[in-house]
C-alpha cells in the first residue's frame, strides 16, 4: 500500500470511528444467558432493509431482517413472527396474514467467533416454528423500538486448512483490517463464515436469545 493511500485509509477510518461514537442506537440481549450490549445500525438495499448489531473480540454479529404486510418504510407497532431464512411464497403466507395477529415476520441471524482471528465461528439462524416474535412497541419521531426473545439452530464452522494455506498472510491481514472496520464503524465487515472458507460442522445445538430490546434512529 502507497503512503498516500495508507493516509487515506487512515482518515476514512477516523471519519468512521467518530461515527461509531454519535451513534445513539442500543440493543441488549441475553445471548445463552450472557449479556450482549452493542450499538445497531440500519442497512438499507433499494427497498428492502435489516438491522445489524455488531461487536469485536470476540467478533459478534446479530441482524434482523423485517417483511411487512403493508410493505411501508416503517414498522408498524404490533407483533412481528420470526421465520426461518427459507420462509418465502403465497402459501406460507397465508396462514399467518389470515391469523389477524402479526403485522409482519423477521429472520434473524447471530454469529459469534469462538476461536480468534476469525478461525472459529458459532452461528444461529431463527426457526419458523416455535421460534419467537418481535415486539414493536414504538414507530415514531423517527425512533424504531422493540422487544425480541427467540430460539435459533446454532451450527459450527471451522476454517479450511486450505483456505488458511492458500490465503496465507494476505487472509490473515484481510480478517484484521475487516475487524479495525466493524469495531470503527459499526457495521459487520466479513463476520459471516459461510461461503467464505469454512466448512460447517456436524454438531447441533440451539442459541437462545432473551430479554432483547433494541432502539433505533429510523431516518428517512
Amino acid at each position: 500500500m502507497n503512503k498516500m493511500l495508507f493516509t487515506l485509509s487512515m482518515s476514512l477510518v477516523s471519519q468512521m470511528a467518530v461515527a461509531q461514537i454519535s451513534n445513539d442506537n442500543s440493543l441488549s440481549v441475553q445471548v445463552d444467558g450472557k449479556e450482549f450490549k452493542t450499538a445497531p445500525r440500519r442497512i438499507r438495499i433499494g427497498n428492502a432493509w435489516y438491522i445489524t448489531a455488531n461487536a469485536v473480540n470476540p467478533d459478534k454479529s446479530l441482524r434482523f431482517w423485517f417483511a411487512t404486510w403493508n410493505h411501508t418504510d416503517t414498522p408498524e407497532v404490533g407483533l412481528y413472527k420470526i421465520v426461518d431464512e427459507e420462509f418465502n411464497g403465497e402459501k406460507t403466507l397465508a396462514p399467518i396474514i389470515s391469523e389477524g395477529k402479526y403485522k409482519g415476520v423477521a429472520y434473524v441471524k447471530y454469529v459469534e467467533e469462538t476461536r480468534s482471528p476469525r478461525m472459529e465461528y458459532h452461528v444461529g439462524k431463527s426457526r419458523r416454528e416455535n421460534g419467537g416474535e418481535i415486539e414493536v412497541i414504538k414507530a415514531a419521531d423517527g425512533f424504531l423500538e422493540g422487544k425480541f426473545s427467540c430460539t435459533l439452530d446454532g451450527t459450527h464452522f471451522k476454517e479450511k486448512t486450505s483456505a488458511t494455506a492458500l490465503g496465507g498472510l494476505g487472509r490473515l491481514k484481510g480478517k484484521l483490517e475487516d475487524k479495525v472496520f466493524t469495531g470503527a464503524t459499526g457495521y459487520d465487515s466479513d463476520i459471516d463464515p459461510e461461503g467464505r472458507g469454512y466448512k460447517k460442522q456436524d454438531t447441533k445445538d440451539e442459541i437462545v436469545l432473551s430479554g432483547g430490546v433494541f432502539k433505533l434512529k429510523f431516518e428517512k
